[in-house]
């Protein structure tokens, strides 16, 4: 079962993008670092409800 879900940035706390992810097989939090467009840096960003 896949759930949408959206990353939010560490430093800022905004939400730039969504995606999702396997419930089953991954049951922690998602972590990724990703470009932030307030931050303009690559910064980590954690799973956040949609």
């Amino acid at each position: 079962m896949r759930e949408l879900l959206s990353l939010a940035c560490e430093k800022c706390k905004r939400r730039n993008y969504t995606t999702d992810k396997n419930k089953r097989t991954t049951t922690e939090k998602l972590k990724l670092r990703k470009y932030c467009n307030s931050c303009h840096t690559h910064t980590l960003h954690t799973e956040a409800k949609v």
